[in-house]
């Protein structure tokens, strides 16, 4: 852009042009200013159960770390769940994610603390318009866990996603199947899982987000999960989140508290 407006001003020496591409150059200097790093606007994934449609800005090195605690009447749980996403395009990306560590305690199997899975997520957006993209997603997960903290074989999922702007409101939806690796007998193998996320702006800064989430397979009580939480972006490049979830299905019932950070990394190209 500023190559282009250096060539025009020559062309156009004299004249209001010319004060019109001295005015964009200006622009552009200002705006680097601005953002010294040269990082894009980032885009969260978290904290909610659905996925966007949208990638990261292609070359950018995102992450999403945090903190998650779960308790139910016999099992507490917390965990340092992460994400590292790169888009290669705007419409082809991967996302690494996990947990870096697991603390469990069980009360049938004890207590047990360690690395967690590993997922691994090729995606492909397809960008209608400003306001509305699908999305896939094609996941593996890696059993880097030991069988007291995982279930100790891989599972493979399909999420398929429809992202749109409602008026100030966005709206993540997610329809995904998975098969998986471990099951008991007599439970169906895949499992059908579906949410729907929407968050909107309070403030400049401040946001909230809502969910409602559930699963099915056969041979095992539906699941159901309500979420809340807030979050608030200082700049374009960085956002924390802080919340709640509560599953009410199966029985008993779980919560889980939660909170985290997402920010540009590197900028790769």
């Amino acid at each position: 852009m500023k190559r282009l407006s250096i060539a025009l001003a020559f062309g156009l020496a004299f004249g209001a042009g010319g004060l019109r591409v001295a005015h964009a150059a200006d622009a552009d200097t200002d705006a680097a200013a601005a953002n010294p790093s040269g990082f894009e606007p980032i885009t969260p994934y978290r904290p909610s159960v659905s996925s966007p449609a949208q990638l990261p800005a292609p070359g950018q090195l995102e992450v999403e770390l945090g903190g998650l605690n779960q308790r139910s009447d016999d099992l507490r749980r917390s965990s340092l769940p992460y994400a590292l996403k790169l888009a290669f395009t705007k419409e082809w990306g991967l996302v690494i994610g996990g947990e870096a560590y697991v603390w469990s305690h069980d009360d049938s199997a004890g207590r047990a603390n360690g690395l967690g899975d590993t997922t691994l997520v090729l995606k492909h957006a397809w960008l209608v318009d400003d306001a509305t993209a699908f999305g896939m997603e094609l996941a593996a997960k890696v059993p880097t866990a030991k069988d007291s903290i995982g279930s100790g074989r891989a599972d493979y999922e399909l999420n398929t996603i429809f992202s749109r702007d409602i008026g100030p409101v966005h709206m993540d939806a997610n329809l995904n199947a998975t098969r998986l690796g471990a099951f008991d007998a007599g439970t169906g193998r895949t499992q059908i899982g579906a949410s729907a996320s929407f968050s909107g702006a309070l403030t400049d800064r401040w946001g909230l987000t809502g969910e409602l989430s559930g699963t099915h397979r056969a041979g095992t009580e539906n699941g159901t999960q309500l979420l809340t939480a807030v979050t608030y972006s200082p700049s374009k490049f960085l956002t924390f989140d802080m919340g709640a979830a509560r599953a009410f299905r199966p029985t008993p019932g779980t919560t889980q508290l939660f909170a985290g950070v997402v920010f540009p990394l590197a900028k790769i190209w």
